[in-house]
């Protein structure tokens, strides 16, 4: 029986020379390129090079070196084929069993910034994913190995029957063809970006784990992560203590993120249950954040989700400890408030990056048969007085309590109104058919949270923020009922007059921003 070969070709050469000692332990020869070659005979490893196999020089700055029919001929021949194992004896090829390869780093030259096109193309394989191509296809026969952390158990089979089981070589094959599809989109990502194409789109997320199940228990599911890490993300954030997320958590979660975006470096806090902030305030300090959040609606945070821009603090670890929470998440957690909120068995403790965002990200949403695709909406607009266009004009005070309400209600599903004062929420009306309908859902709940605490409505200076236009001026009417002193909306409605009239005549500061947050 012939002797059997390897041909080693490698970018990243992480345990390669402890794998290629181990092949030629076990009789194997080896043939090799170009800077593997090199460090491997340095390494007191043995090796063909692969000039001498194909009998033709490396040419082109190494751009042609494998690219023949030695080496493909070799990897490709059907050894159950009478008439391919002819070919190769007429041509003096003589077989390839294993190609251990993996690619030029592309992906990690185009990260590095000021990257020119030249110095990309330069890395962009063609011989690589040529033989993992023709090794994979040819699996039945050809072992490929383009991941290191393969080596160990390529080698064990080897070392045990003296060549890897067909099974193994199946799986290989299909992790080689996921390797060079991952490469290529990555390439045509790049070419096509500086093209200026975009009729395709290419994505690429890796399994981070499995769920329980999906939105209810009859739905399978899985979560997904972007090979980008960014800020802000759940994919990269590192859980401390609890369960396993669970579909709806990773959603909520990450609805909960977003809204805490928003504040930079001000201290913040909201709860959050199904997408919706029930509580949202700033404060002097992560601990008054908190208070205030939670006295925004008591009932609502039951079983919700707590986000916060602070370091949980021992201080605050105690007064949410006593309340049924999935989720806290923050930049960090004391070690003395994970003390506390650690006996808790089933709490999910997210330590997440909260740096700010170097650019926009997209968004994708499926549906049926589609993707759809936008940047995520990470603008807001500052309000200046010169957006109000009603005869009463915003005090000081209003302006600030504006503007932390047109903060959140960009996060509410549409139609969306928030109530708010004094840097929290007092009432949030979410998802309505009509925005009346949110507007008294709000307004009610912003009636019955400071009747709580013995206060009237009509006399608290509530603002009022809504992520769209009115249609009529009915939503006006009401936040008028219930004492609202100003309001922000986008404007933009063919009746707008409707609502600026009502707002002049309850002398109430209206500002248009010209800006628009539905949330679908």
């Amino acid at each position: 029986m012939a002797q059997k070969r390897a041909l080693v070709s490698v970018s990243d050469k992480t345990g390669l020379v402890e794998f290629v000692k181990g092949l030629q332990a076990a009789g194997w020869q080896i043939i090799a390129t170009g800077g593997t070659q090199k460090l491997l005979e340095e390494s007191g490893v043995k090796t063909i090079g692969i000039s001498e196999v194909t009998g033709f020089p490396e040419i082109c700055d190494g751009r042609v070196k494998t690219l023949h029919p030695k080496v493909h001929g070799a990897l490709l021949a059907r050894r159950d084929e009478p008439s391919h194992m002819a070919a190769l004896a007429e041509n003096g090829i003589e077989l390839i069993d294993l190609v251990c390869v993996n690619l030029y780093p592309f992906r990690q030259t185009i990260a590095k910034e000021g990257t020119t096109m030249a110095e990309a193309i330069e890395k962009i394989d063609i011989g690589g994913p040529s033989m993992l191509r023709s090794a994979a296809k040819n699996w039945n026969d050809v072992t490929v190995v383009c991941d290191p952390s393969d080596y160990n158990r390529v080698l064990s089979e080897i070392q045990a029957e003296g060549n890897t089981k067909k099974e193994t070589r199946l799986e290989l094959s299909a992790k080689a063809y996921t390797h060079t599809a991952e490469y290529d989109m990555c390439i045509a990502t790049y070419m096509r970006k500086a093209a200026g194409l975009n009729e395709k789109l290419f994505l690429e997320y890796d399994l981070k784990q499995g769920l329980r199940y999906g939105e209810n228990p009859h739905q399978d599911a899985k979560f997904y992560a972007s090979q980008e890490t960014v800020p802000f993300s759940l994919a990269s954030a590192k859980q401390l203590h609890g369960k396993e997320l669970s579909y709806n958590n990773i959603q909520d979660a990450n609805a909960a993120l977003n809204i805490v975006r928003e504040f930079g470096d001000t201290p913040f806090c909201v709860g959050l249950k199904h997408m919706n902030p029930c509580g949202a305030a700033i404060g002097k300090d992560g601990v008054e954040a908190w208070k205030k959040a939670y006295e925004a609606d008591t009932v609502s945070i039951f079983g919700g989700i707590v986000a916060t821009n602070c370091e949980v603090n021992k201080e605050m670890a105690e007064l949410m400890k006593p309340i049924f929470l999935e989720i806290i998440m923050a930049p960090s957690f004391s070690a003395e408030a994970l003390e506390v909120l650690t006996t808790k068995k089933n709490l999910r403790l997210l330590e997440v990056d909260m740096s700010p965002l170097a650019a926009k990200q997209m968004q994708y949403v499926s549906v049926n048969g589609g993707l759809l695709a936008q940047h995520q909406d990470t603008e807001t607009l500052l309000l200046k007085a010169d957006m109000c266009v009603t005869e009463a004009k915003p005090t000081e005070e209003q302006m600030i309590d504006l503007q932390f309400a047109w903060r959140i209600v960009k996060h509410v599903k549409s139609n969306a109104i928030v109530v708010a004062k004094d840097g929290r929420t007092y009432g949030v009306g979410a998802g309505q058919m009509n925005r009346v309908g949110s507007a008294e859902i709000a307004l009610k709940q912003a009636q019955a949270s400071l009747a709580a605490e013995g206060r009237d409505i009509h006399t608290a200076h509530l603002v009022m923020a809504s992520d769209g236009f009115f249609p009529f001026g009915d939503s006006v009417e009401s936040a008028a009922q219930y004492g609202i002193s100003a309001i922000v909306q986008p404007g933009g409605s063919v009746r707008d007059s409707e609502s600026i009239e009502a707002a002049n005549q309850h002398r109430i500061p209206m500002l248009f921003t010209g800006m628009r947050h539905f949330k679908h």
